[in-house]
Formats: C-alpha cells, sequence, structure tokens
C-alpha cells in the first residue's frame, strides 16, 4: 500500500548539535504507529519539521499519500495537506475562548466577515461529537488542566475529519503525548476516536511514554535514539522489556518489587479539617522519611491538596501543624511556605512550575536568587557554576545553564524543577504528578533523588493517578473519593492493582 506518511532522511541541526540524524518511518493507511523514545531523542524536533515551525537541513524526504511534498513546509501547509496536530504543549491560545482554538482556521481564513453564529454551532457540534461537555465561550486558561488536553484533542480529530470530508484522502494525526492530563475512562474515548480515524484508512502518530498504552493502542512503533531511529517493531511481537531496551538502549537493571511494611512512621506534619473547593474536612498525618501518596478518581479532591497546603490555593478552613504549632491554613502563602521549609512541585510543567522564557539557571535559583547577591551585585559567575553542578548530578542533557528552558525536551525540564526544590533540602517536600511526561530512564532517575532524599528525613507528599508510581515509591497511599479519604492502603495492599481496585470500588461507608 502507499503510505499515507512517509518521511525519509530527515535531520535538523541546532548550531553545532545534531537534534535528528536522517530519521525515517512511514504510516500505512489505516495505521496507529507509535513513536518512542527519551526525552530529547528528537521526537519533538521531527514533529515540528512536520507542523512546518522548523526547517529540517538540506536532503530530507517527505511524502503524503504519495505525493511528494517540498520542504521546508510553509507554516500552516499542513492543514492544506491533511495533516493535523495536538502537541505536548497542547498548542491553545489561553486569552481565547474554546469556539476560538476550535474554529480558528476557519476564522481567519476570511478576516472580512466572520459568521459567529455558524462557528459557534459548529464548535458546539464538535465538543459533542467527541463526547467532551466544556462551554463554547469558556476561556481556555480558565479551564482545568484536562479539559483543556480534550479540546486540544477535539481540534486536532476534527481537522482530520475536515480534510477527509473535503479531499476524499486519508490524513495523519499526529498525538504528542495526549494522554498525561486525561483520566482513565478520557483515554478510554481518546482511543476510541483514534480507532474511527483510522478504521476510515487515515493514519494516527502517537507519541508517548507509557509503553502500556503504546501497546494497547498502536500497531506498529518506531523508537528513536540520540536523533536516529533505533528500530520499528510491530507491537503485538514485541515484548515490553525489548521496548523498552531500544528506547534506553540497554537492558534496565531489574527492579526488586516494592516490599511495604505496615510500620507506621511518627507524625511530623500533621493536617486536620481541611476544607478547599472539592475537599471536605480532610485530615492526615505524613511522617519524617515517609513518602505519602494521595490519589484518586480525576474531581476526588486529592489533586487539590498539595496546592491548598502551600498556599497556592484558596484553603476555607483547616490547620497546618509542622510540629511547631497549629496554623490557620487559610493564611497561608507560597511565600510563607516557602519560609516554613516546604517545596511545591506543580503538574502543570509549562504554567505554574518553570518559566520557559529563562535561562535553566534563572529557573533554577528563583526562590533564593537572594544568597547570590553581594554588595548589591549579583554573582551570576557563581550562579552559572552552581547550576552546572546541580545539572550534572540530575543528569539534565544538554547541560548548558544559559540555556533557556523551553529549549530543553519535557523530561529534561522536569529534572531542572526537581533540582530546584531538591537543592533548598525542604522539610516537607509537595509533588503533583511528578513523572508526568517523562521517559522510564527519567523516571527511574527522580525515583532515586526522592529515596536518597526521604533517607535523609524529607517528608513528601505525592499526588498522581499513577498507580504503578505510587506502589513503586509510596509507604503510605490515601484514596479519595467525593472530596474526602475513603481507603488508606500500606503494607501488602499497597500494589498496582489494590490502588486501582481502590479507586473504583468504593468503601463500605462509601457505598452506603
Amino acid at each position: 500500500m502507499v503510505p499515507v506518511l512517509h518521511v525519509e532522511a530527515i535531520a535538523k541541526t541546532f548550531g553545532g548539535a545534531q537534534a535528528l540524524k536522517g530519521v525515517g518511518f512511514d504510516v500505512q493507511p489505516g495505521e496507529v504507529h507509535g513513536l518512542l523514545g527519551k526525552n530529547g531523542s528528537g521526537k519533538s524536533t521531527l514533529v515540528k519539521i512536520l507542523a512546518g515551525f522548523h526547517a529540517p537541513d538540506p536532503g530530507g524526504r517527505l511524502s503524503i499519500n504519495g505525493e511528494a511534498v517540498e520542504l521546508p513546509l510553509r507554516p500552516g501547509d499542513f492543514r492544506r495537506l491533511g495533516l493535523a496536530f495536538s502537541h505536548q504543549n497542547l498548542g491553545l491560545v489561553g486569552s481565547l475562548t474554546v469556539l476560538e482554538n476550535l474554529r480558528i482556521a476557519s476564522i481567519t481564513r476570511d478576516g472580512r466577515h466572520i459568521d459567529w453564529r455558524g462557528e459557534r454551532a459548529a464548535a458546539e457540534a464538535a465538543l459533542a461529537r467527541n463526547g467532551v461537555a466544556v462551554a463554547a465561550g469558556a476561556r481556555i486558561d480558565r479551564l482545568s488542566p484536562v479539559d483543556r488536553a480534550l479540546v486540544a484533542i477535539v481540534r486536532a480529530v476534527e481537522e482530520i475529519r475536515e480534510s477527509r470530508a473535503a479531499s476524499g484522502r486519508p490524513g495523519v494525526l499526529v498525538l504528542d503525548e495526549p494522554t498525561p492530563f486525561l483520566p482513565r475512562d478520557s483515554v478510554g474515548r481518546l482511543f476510541a476516536l483514534i480507532r474511527r480515524i483510522v478504521a476510515d484508512g487515515s493514519g494516527v502518530v502517537f507519541i508517548s511514554h507509557d509503553i502500556d498504552e503504546v501497546t494497547e493502542i498502536t500497531d506498529r512503533v518506531t523508537v528513536l535514539r540520540d536523533g536516529a531511529v533505533a528500530g520499528t517493531r510491530v507491537t503485538r511481537q514485541a515484548t515490553h522489556g525489548e521496548i523498552v531496551e531500544l528506547i534506553v538502549g540497554r537492558r534496565l537493571a531489574q527492579i526488586a518489587p516494592a516490599h511495604h511494611t505496615a510500620t507506621l512512621h511518627p507524625p511530623f506534619a500533621r493536617v486536620a479539617g481541611l476544607h478547599g473547593r472539592a475537599v471536605q474536612d480532610v485530615s492526615f498525618a505524613i511522617g519524617r522519611g515517609e513518602v505519602l501518596g494521595l490519589t484518586g478518581l480525576i474531581g476526588s479532591g486529592y489533586e487539590e491538596v498539595p496546592y491548598l497546603l502551600f498556599g497556592a490555593r484558596r484553603c476555607r478552613l483547616g490547620q497546618f501543624d509542622l510540629g511547631d504549632g497549629a496554623r490557620p491554613l487559610s493564611a497561608m502563602t507560597p511565600r510563607g511556605a516557602i519560609g516554613l521549609g516546604m517545596a511545591l512541585l506543580p503538574g502543570d510543567r509549562q504554567g505554574a512550575s518553570g518559566v520557559d522564557s529563562l535561562p535553566i539557571v534563572d529557573n533554577l535559583f528563583l526562590p533564593d536568587v537572594s544568597r547570590f547577591f553581594r554588595g548589591g551585585m549579583l554573582r551570576r559567575r557563581a550562579m552559572l557554576s552552581e547550576a552546572a553542578q546541580l545539572g550534572a548530578r540530575y543528569e539534565v542533557q544538554p547541560n548548558n545553564p544559559r540555556l533557556p528552558l523551553s529549549a530543553l525536551s519535557g523530561g529534561n525540564a522536569q529534572k531542572v524543577l526537581i533540582a530546584r526544590w531538591m537543592n533548598r533540602t525542604p522539610r516537607l517536600l509537595l509533588l503533583d504528578e511528578p513523572t508526568q511526561g517523562v521517559d522510564v530512564g527519567t523516571r527511574q532517575q527522580i525515583f532515586a533523588a526522592l529515596r536518597a532524599a526521604v533517607a535523609d528525613g524529607m517528608a513528601v507528599l505525592c499526588a498522581s493517578s499513577d498507580a504503578e508510581q505510587l506502589a513503586e515509591i509510596c509507604d503510605r497511599v490515601l484514596v479519595f473519593a467525593r472530596g474526602r479519604i475513603v481507603a488508606e492502603l500500606r503494607g501488602d495492599a499497597l500494589t498496582k492493582d489494590g490502588i486501582a481496585q481502590a479507586c473504583y470500588v468504593p468503601a463500605p461507608a462509601e457505598a452506603a
């Protein structure tokens, strides 16, 4: 069959660094093709070349439905060619509405007149067709991360549908990390959409670090390593271990199954009567040297707890005691929390954690830049030296503190932000989805850093929807439903399946 997408000898050089080295693969009609690789392996660079954001080095070739396409693509050419994208950073305009983001191609096609009534009807029909309950008039920056991700996916899916209807030719949908913000039921709906798209003859490129998702939805996978193709495999014929080995370039050391004891850590921090937007009258304690996990279904309330404790979201009621007396959480501020020896790593890496436009060195020392001042002068050389040492310790690639944070892959940017807080040795570290969008090798590095920190007495609170992650690093897990704690897991009950069951099967009191 003629591939719907054929990529051959695509290379890209930034300065003296070669991000892509002659990459080639194809996507057949009706195929879901996985594109895997470590953070920094070149996946996002390739996507930006297909979208016309980057110009490739001379010599590469691209064809769509058997017809050669001249490179580089001009911005916006991808729509004419039948390509659609849901980018890792979503590519939405926060100050615009859902309607305007969904219909931006139509709205900007003719600037003289916009049929707003027709555009609203089309946007509402697209949302309904894809089962997304979001108001068309809502501003993007006021939506939850889940709803923003769903809007970006709907836009890409609709562009493919409209392209196929207009041209009669199959298109290609590129999904770059589409699932990190999605709850499990929304992932299932997304997979159903993907299957409908390929059933019509179009192709899908599915980029993800979640190997379980990749093996569930893809027909073949291509793995990039250090900018080159490490191999292509038929998914159903490849083992999990074989795919991991292609990604990292070696066989990962076998990790012994986590062994959890029922031993309780002496309480160090206590939360009493916590009330927020979703949580209601929540109380718990965490011990020094303990990793306490919080989980539940999306919307159950667990995800807002770290932000309430840090003062990043308004707390209505609640007391917090870090061993030096109870204080009202309604008065907590991020500045006050930092002063108490707390640190927060938000799940929204770009919107709430890092500053993409600032250099890595500035991102590392934003909370404590004052310590680099001497006599009213900023000691920039000392900052750069310490930043390089931290980059080496946390294996940031490339380790150049002068680069903007946006120059790093998602996983390497996450290492920078974790290093920022670990360097302060907080007494209580609050995490929200710490390994979201992170490859398997980086995930192990993050876990190793957390284990070292708790061995030195740090307390860690980790809110996550990743049951496998929680089972590996936590001493206890609290399960939330409808804003309340409904289960506490420890010891032999603290497994991936045990956590998943506790989230979906209500406790006896909850069922009553």
